[in-house]
């Protein structure tokens, strides 16, 4: 196990926690050779294949979409931005070094607002068209997906759901237009 994949699993490890918990939490992406056992398994079982890429929104720098839970969402060259009715002007760069840009990837945020969750994250991947499924304790949802017109080479993704006691984040996966699995994060347990 790299250093590298080890600090991923920590950081992840603690988001989980920390969004959890109910305070805001981050937690970077991996890639698909670090996939656990589990979603490995969760591909083996029989279940039939995820659908094809859903509609990717494409937006102009600083074009603002309602994200769902009272949150409005923005992206610009430098990254994603985001208010919610509790903190305004929130920003995850994609420039500043932490997010590696040359290979595929899918981060999540959690953020509880009033009494929703909501989810979000930046996606590396080197297709236009991509699909975002969470799967939570509550079953699976299909996220919106917003990107900038041309190729930057990543988007972000949004869902909200409702926010209780037992709610889990089991993992988000990203698929490419044919349904295949591109990338894929799954919180560590505290």
């Amino acid at each position: 196990m790299t250093r590298m994949t080890v600090m991923n699993k920590c950081v992840t490890a603690v988001a989980v926690a920390v969004a959890l918990a109910g305070v805001q939490g981050v937690a970077q992406a991996v890639t698909p050779a670090q996939v656990p056992a589990a979603a490995q398994a969760h591909r083996q079982s029989g279940e039939p294949a995820p659908a094809a890429a859903g509609p990717v929104r494409v937006v102009a720098p600083g074009e603002r979409v309602q994200a769902g839970a009272g949150v409005e969402l923005w992206l610009t060259e430098e990254g994603k931005h985001w208010s919610t009715p509790e903190t305004d002007h929130q920003f995850r760069s994609v420039v500043d070094g932490n997010i590696d840009l040359s290979g595929r990837s899918i981060g999540l945020m959690t953020e509880p607002v009033g009494d929703r969750y909501f989810l979000s994250g930046v996606y590396v991947a080197g297709h236009s068209s991509v699909r975002v499924v969470v799967d939570t304790s509550d079953g699976e949802v299909t996220a919106s997906v917003v990107r900038l017109a041309g190729t930057p080479g990543w988007g972000v993704w949004y869902a909200d759901v409702p926010l209780h006691e037992d709610l889990t984040i089991d993992s988000v996966t990203l698929y490419d237009r044919h349904g295949k699995e591109i990338a894929s994060l799954t919180p560590a347990r505290p």
